[in-house]
């Protein structure tokens, strides 16, 4: 407990550097997967390969290497940044495909009815899926996502192990290694610091949950 009184400022900034990681993979990946799930439904088959191969690569490459492709690939073709949105677009890229099936197994539980309506009226397959389909179908999904999402925020540690530095993972590396600090302390400070931030998610999902199904 000694070094979390000691160093609690540089566990405080470590704390705000993993939620910024968070936060930004968060709403990449939401976005992103949703994309991704209305490919894998779409009636064009380019689309449907498209969200399939994603799924099926990322969900079976570990989060390290999809990691260290990216921080290496991307300046191959000229893209090029620091190893913080590299992290991100990492962390993003691997979540999503786990958000896209959460999305699609929503999509596939709204009857089919709905979808046939929406196009006896003149709907496109985009117009439908954006204002019949996905409202419905991602009230159901809030479960699956938001076990994607906490899982989402404890691969941030590997996030921090590739070195983004600053984060919660780089301050017990730090304390650890260079300052000396006992190692039960210091990781009980890390623990203490994820643990605010996936237990607060976890509540917060629950009551979302729990008003949307009233609401139903």
């Amino acid at each position: 407990m000694g070094v979390l009184v000691e160093q609690f400022p540089l566990y405080v900034s470590g704390f705000l550097q993993t939620l910024r990681i968070c936060l930004f993979a968060a709403v990449g990946s939401l976005v992103l997967g949703t994309v991704l799930a209305a490919f894998r439904v779409s009636p064009v088959p380019p689309l449907r390969f498209v969200g399939t191969a994603w799924v099926t690569v990322f969900r079976n490459t570990p989060l390290a290497v999809v990691l260290f492709a990216v921080a290496f690939g991307l300046p191959e073709i000229g893209i090029n940044g620091s190893y913080f949105w590299f992290g991100v677009a990492g962390l993003t890229f691997y979540t999503a495909a786990f958000v896209c099936e959460a999305v699609r197994s929503g999509i596939n539980s709204v009857p089919a009815g709905q979808a046939e309506a929406a196009r006896a009226v003149g709907l496109t397959f985009t117009q439908s899926l954006s204002l019949i389909v996905l409202p419905q179908a991602l009230r159901t999904v809030i479960p699956p996502l938001g076990s994607v999402i906490i899982a989402m925020i404890k691969n941030s540690a590997i996030v921090g192990a590739f070195g983004v530095g600053g984060d919660l993972f780089s301050v017990g590396t730090q304390l650890t290694s260079a300052q000396g600090y006992a190692a039960a302390g210091v990781l009980f400070g890390v623990l203490l610091g994820y643990l605010v931030l996936t237990i607060p998610a976890g509540i917060g999902l629950a009551r979302l949950e729990k008003k949307l199904a009233v609401a139903r």
